[in-house]
């Protein structure tokens, strides 16, 4: 490839549509923030004059991000809308508009902003993850469109965990994601059952959600490191709020420490690269505000050194293909966490993304192959 794709400077964005989804889990969903059995989201597509869609959404986890349903869909639909029309349909040009039209509302942002870079792609014939790789400045690189990730054990009893481990390696991943943090006495018994349940060949990363406070942390993480538990490493042990805890984390254990739900904006990530609070960070789309500022944090987090992970917020198929065409574009330093949609009982849309046991496979089309709704998976 050469430029960047942009889409075409003379045509302009025309319409944007929104539509509410709630699609079923066919296991609960459960951390120490929160339990679903649905994915929750707005989906947006953005048209340009020419009839070219391009498609975001924007997902509900309001312990996490604070967006709900109504305000994301009346965002996009008022704020956004207002931004984008008549607008060039080039997300180098528009982007921009989209984080200063109003001030938080990152989910909404995420899938006003997916939407033009998935449109872009599909004008430029070529799929999202090249596009995003022309934009980054690593074009003529191989693009791997087969995208691998970890998978989530929800948090439970130690015995059911377990369980639940062995059926996922059985699925065929390598790396499990188990949620802690929701009773602390009893977080190394859970971590040291699913240990002896896949044994020593698997990949084990732990996820917090902010469930202990600082000394509760490396009370645990010692604790596991002292039992030859293993674990890859230990995401947002402590409160978002609390950068200064996570630092004492950071300093005061072995394994890894990530710092999830304490970054959002390159303003919290200058933060945590002052205090050295942690030693990677997880970039998610729905905190950040879409592929745009994504790109620039994870940019900015590996000229600091840290390492980089891509995550998920139980996004369907749509935001979960922009997140994996990112990892494909530019690499992460960690297996990334892409296995929110996973968790859904189907696709609600015609092409798209795919999951081929621990890979999430994206479509050789142009932009992220979303061919529009499937109207009879849809409730």
């Amino acid at each position: 490839m050469g430029a960047p794709t942009g889409g075409g400077a003379m045509t302009t964005i025309a319409e944007v549509r929104t539509r509410r989804l709630s699609v079923p889990l066919h296991t609960p969903f459960v951390t120490a923030l929160r339990r679903t059995t649905t994915i929750e989201t707005v989906l947006v597509e953005v048209v340009d004059g020419d009839g070219v869609s391009g498609w975001g959404e924007a997902p509900q986890v309001w312990q996490v991000t604070g967006d709900s349903l109504a305000g994301s869909q009346a965002c996009l639909d008022g704020p956004l809308r207002d931004a984008l029309l008549g607008r060039p349909a080039d997300p180098r040009e528009s982007a921009p508009l989209v984080q200063r039209a109003v001030v938080a509302n990152r989910s909404a942002k995420m899938a006003a902003d997916v939407a033009l870079h998935d449109l872009a792609a599909r004008r430029a014939g070529v799929p999202l993850a090249e596009h995003l790789a022309a934009l980054a400045g690593v074009a003529g690189a191989a693009v791997e469109l087969r995208v691998p990730t970890d998978v989530t054990l929800a948090a439970g009893e130690a015995a059911d965990l377990a369980r639940a481990a062995e059926a996922r390696v059985a699925d065929g991943f390598g790396a499990l994601k188990l949620k802690v943090g929701t009773d602390a006495a009893t977080d190394v018994a859970r971590v040291r059952a699913v240990r002896d349940a896949v044994g020593p060949g698997v990949a084990l990363r732990l996820d917090a959600n902010q469930g202990w406070d600082a000394f509760e942390a490396v009370r645990v993480v010692t604790a596991l490191e002292d039992a030859g538990a293993a674990v890859e490493l230990v995401e947002q042990p402590v409160p978002a709020h609390d950068v200064l805890g996570l630092a004492h984390v950071t300093a005061h254990v072995e394994t890894p420490v990530m710092a999830d739900e304490s970054l959002f904006t390159l303003e919290d990530l200058v933060e945590i690269v002052r205090l050295d609070a942690a030693d990677l960070v997880n970039v998610k789309l729905a905190k950040c505000g879409g592929l745009t500022p994504a790109l620039e944090l994870l940019r900015v987090a590996g000229l600091h050194g840290f390492g980089t992970m891509v995550g998920s917020m139980m996004e369907s198929h749509v935001g979960l293909g922009a997140a994996a065409s990112l990892v494909a574009a530019v690499g992460t330093t960690a297996l990334p966490d892409l296995d929110a949609a996973w968790w859904a009982t189907a696709s609600p849309y015609v092409g798209g993304p795919t999951y081929d046991r621990d890979r999430l496979v994206l479509p050789a089309t142009p932009g992220l192959g979303i061919g529009g709704l499937d109207e009879g998976a849809t409730p």
